[in-house]
């Protein structure tokens, strides 16, 4: 791969700027998003939609039974015409598992329809929403694996921006109702760029389905647990303490949790080119290698900005109310940023080589240290504890992804 200056101009010649910046839009849209329904709806219609996302929430990483994911990855090492074969494969397979899904989604609603009036019909929408989900994903992954980065970066921005701004008007107008077409129509927006050869290859039949769906459903295993990890805390906290020292923790852990999508952006960017060299020794040190060049310095630069500005920031951000938390909010970001150079890295360089059941495990045993250590310095040290054990299990990720991906690099030949 060569130095840094050969691996940035690679990186933009790919054009994998547009693919970062379009993660941060999609996370500043998203932001903006949750204020327009807290600002523009009741609270008790804020608090049944809460339900219903949550819901939804686990639902989204298992889309298709992981088709996107096994698109990323097999589409990326495959050749042109297998590209779209595989493509082929997976769009209208993972129709038909989506519909599974959202049959399963909907029919959850019976359990909450006794306490919570209409809430079959939110159900119904998100389940619009799940299908849209899929199709945006699909048509956003073959883009990314078709080398064309700018093009999944304009359907990326649309559905984001677009969906903004469709989210606020239809709310706006028509209140409740209004945000539930909006969330329902709005990946339907990324049908604009849906092209003939994403599904029509003549030759659809894929031979290595088992391990194609090994690695998809490993791939969406481990983004429940994952997403599962950071709401654990909170539920311990609840459990441990009360609803006062929960609300100081997720002020605490706002910031330094939403630096990572730096690195993340960054490596989902990359994701494609590193599936391709997956069997190249030196390439793979050598991305390892230009990536700590950039990011060692972004991250002493953050903990150093942190360190002199963190009473500010948070009396700026959440009020004079949480400025007693800049030691918790230190401690955590100490774990968030040797996660940045180790859990994000490894973490994503092992699904892109293949090795994606080591997340799994990782993240089902990291489940059960964070419990176990939560408990006993919950109970030591009140707040900070929280702060500590999550940190604890961050940076020991990242010393698992570490150590697995060396073990995986020694192996390599060339």
């Amino acid at each position: 791969m060569g130095g840094l200056k050969e691996f940035l101009s690679r990186f933009f010649s790919n054009k994998g700027h547009h693919v970062f910046f379009s993660f941060l839009i999609a996370k500043i849209c998203g932001f903006l998003g949750s204020l327009v329904i807290i600002r523009l709806l009741p609270e008790n219609e804020y608090g049944i939609l809460s339900i219903v996302m949550s819901v939804c929430a686990i639902f989204l990483p298992f889309s298709g039974f992981g088709s996107n994911q096994i698109l990323l990855r097999y589409g990326a090492i495959s050749e042109k015409e297998n590209k779209q074969n595989l493509s082929s494969y997976l769009f209208f397979k993972g129709i038909f598992n989506e519909i599974i899904l959202i049959v399963i989604f909907v029919g959850i609603s019976l359990f909450y329809a006794p306490k919570y009036e209409n809430i079959i019909i939110i159900f119904l929408f998100f389940g619009i929403r799940l299908m849209g989900f899929y199709l945006s994903n699909h048509i956003q992954t073959y883009y990314r694996i078709s080398g064309k980065n700018d093009i999944f970066a304009k359907v990326s921005n649309a559905i984001n921006i677009g969906g903004f701004i469709l989210l606020l008007v239809l709310t706006y107008l028509f209140k409740f109702y209004g945000y539930l077409l909006a969330i329902a129509l709005i990946p339907y927006l990324s049908l604009f760029w849906l092209k003939k050869e994403m599904f029509s290859a003549k030759r659809i039949v894929y031979d290595n389905k088992k391990e194609i769906w090994r690695f998809g459903i490993f791939t969406a295993a481990t983004s429940v647990i994952s997403e599962t990890l950071f709401s654990l805390d909170v539920m311990l906290l609840g459990f441990l303490m009360n609803e006062n020292a929960v609300a100081n923790y997720k002020v605490a852990i706002l910031l330094p949790s939403n630096i990572t999508v730096l690195a993340i952006s960054f490596m989902q960017s990359d994701y494609p080119l590193l599936s391709k060299n997956y069997q190249n020794k030196n390439f793979l040190r050598s991305y390892i290698k230009n990536y700590y060049k950039i990011f060692i310095p972004i991250c002493i630069l953050i903990l150093g900005f942190f360190y002199f500005f963190k009473d500010l920031l948070l009396k700026v951000f959440f009020g004079t109310n949480y400025s007693d938390n800049s030691n918790l909010m230190m401690i955590l970001l100490l774990g968030f940023t040797f996660g940045m150079l180790s859990r994000n890295l490894f973490g994503n360089l092992l699904p892109a080589v293949g090795k994606i059941e080591v997340n799994t495990w990782v993240s089902i045993l990291s489940l059960i240290i964070l419990s176990v250590t939560a408990y006993f310095l919950v109970n030591t040290f009140g707040i900070l504890g929280m702060g500590i054990s999550l940190s604890l299990v961050l940076i020991w990720e990242g010393l698992a992804y570490l150590t697995f991906f060396g073990n995986y690099l020694k192996k390599l030949t060339r």
